[in-house]
């Protein structure tokens, strides 16, 4: 964080607090339960609540916040749904809250461009009930029902990538509001431009740290003619993931392939009330035209057979595929259910595909000879996979066992060419692998775009990168 920028003394915060009140009203809240519900609630990095709660309705809205906080030196934490990882909504330093989930407009579908206006505060459900009707979807899906600004600031992934790509292949422009509450818009609707910098992408997956995201242009497509999908089971992870590798390697346009291993699998039977082998499993779906997807699910069962995959089961009817597709997205609270009483340390890693099998083999050979539980989900299309360890947080022991495991687990990646995260971001939690991975050269050049866009450090500080004045 900007090692300038300290704590604002409470005669600021009263100042910054009274100048709310007087413009959002019951649109601002200093409740205690509602603050801490607005920092980190997802995995066991400490709570650190803001001082207060802001609900804007307007870019105007937000451009007044972030104003009157710029003048006072206040820090500035957007806020989405709540569902980041890495301590991406943690007030470290208190400040103000600015929560856009009642930004929900969508502006625009323009459907000969494919393409969508939103707002932040529009939910990724919410966006594709609403597209239903052209024939149009966004394809995007991390599994929570995140909005689109989160998803957006953490450039969000998920089931859906191998074949549709991640946020930052999806998004077209952006309107921003600046750490001066200037209004920054990075690109027209034009789907090509080589007009300057790439101000889309440095905003995507910036989690909040340059600006606060209030319009979003995203691509669209069409929804499929035929979808299918189903369940192949595996002797081994090793067997799955070199399923995986080939069918990718042959060129089969999955639209989702995920890995669930043994323990994820038993999870999601008693929590989704399922029956699915308790072994090494691919969740597949294919989308297309019937004779396509026809016959590339021939193909990948070809290339499961291969590898002793099978038998694969179908997901027919479209309530089935719901059913399953609802259980992998469920995954996380089904998987609490193995170790009641602790909570769930969530990470993820990815590597190059052709590495993906000795990873999560050696991942696997890790929670066994340490006896940790720890199921394995993956989107292992394009080499992403996470681990959730179930940790008795009130045992030392335990706690620094976990964070052992998390920082093999991230240089086992990096020894491999991959990364420390695929998809949650860095946040907090992750800050201190940044270096390692990319060198200090990076690092200092993101704390200089970091330094120039926010000169005052009051957009999100302590997340990303320490910030040196």
């Amino acid at each position: 964080m900007n090692e300038s920028l300290q704590r604002p003394s409470p005669e600021t915060m009263a100042v910054v607090v009274a100048g709310l009140q007087r413009q959002f009203g019951n649109r601002c809240t200093l409740s205690e339960a509602t603050r801490r519900q607005h920092a980190h609630t997802t995995t066991w990095l400490e709570n650190q609540p803001p001082d207060i709660v802001v609900f804007p309705e307007t870019t105007e809205e937000v451009q007044a916040i972030v104003r009157l906080c710029a003048a006072h030196r206040v820090p500035v934490i957007p806020f989405g749904s709540g569902s980041s990882l890495e301590g991406q909504l943690n007030a470290p330093l208190g400040g103000v809250s600015v929560d856009l989930s009642g930004m929900k407009k969508i502006l625009a579908v323009n459907a000969e461009d494919l393409d969508c206006v939103v707002e932040p505060g529009v939910t990724r459900k919410e966006l594709n009930e609403y597209l239903r009707s052209y024939g149009l979807f966004f394809p995007i899906d991390p599994g929570a029902d995140a909005t689109l600004g989160g998803m957006v600031a953490t450039r969000a992934s998920g089931t859906n990538a191998v074949r549709y790509g991640t946020m930052k292949d999806n998004v077209i422009a952006l309107d921003v509001v600046t750490a001066e509450g200037e209004i920054v818009t990075t690109a027209r609707r034009a789907r090509k431009t080589s007009a300057g910098y790439d101000l889309t992408r440095l905003f995507v997956g910036a989690e909040g740290t340059l600006g606060i995201v209030t319009r979003i242009t995203l691509k669209l497509s069409g929804l499929p003619e035929a979808v299918s999908a189903g369940s192949c089971p595996f002797p081994s992870i090793r067997a799955a993931a070199d399923a995986v590798i080939m069918t990718i390697q042959t060129g089969i346009p999955v639209a989702r392939i995920e890995l669930l291993d043994e323990a994820q699998v038993k999870a999601v039977n008693v929590y989704s009330k399922l029956s699915l082998p308790e072994m090494p499993l691919l969740l597949v779906e294919f989308h297309g035209t019937e004779a396509g997807v026809a016959e590339q699910a021939a193909r990948f069962g070809e290339i499961a057979a291969e590898f002793s995959g099978g038998p694969f089961e179908w997901a027919v009817k479209p309530e089935d595929r719901t059913r399953l597709w609802q259980a992998r997205h469920d995954g996380y609270w089904a998987a609490l259910g193995l170790r009641p009483g602790t909570r769930g340390l969530s990470t993820d890693t990815c590597v190059p595909i052709s590495r993906l099998a000795d990873c999560i083999e050696e991942t696997k050979t890790d929670i066994v000879e340490n006896g940790f539980v720890a199921p394995i989900v993956g989107h292992v299309g394009d080499g992403n996979f996470h681990c959730l360890l179930l940790v008795d947080t009130e045992s030392e022991a335990e706690r620094k066992g976990a964070e052992a495991f998390l920082h093999r687990l991230v240089e086992r990646a990096h020894r491999m060419d991959g990364t420390c995260t695929g998809e949650h971001g860095i946040g907090q939690g992750k800050q201190k692998y940044l270096e390692p991975e990319l060198g200090r050269p990076a690092l200092d050049a993101m704390r200089a775009i970091k330094a120039a866009l926010d000169p005052k450090g009051i957009m999100n500080p302590g997340k990303i990168v320490a910030h040196k004045p």
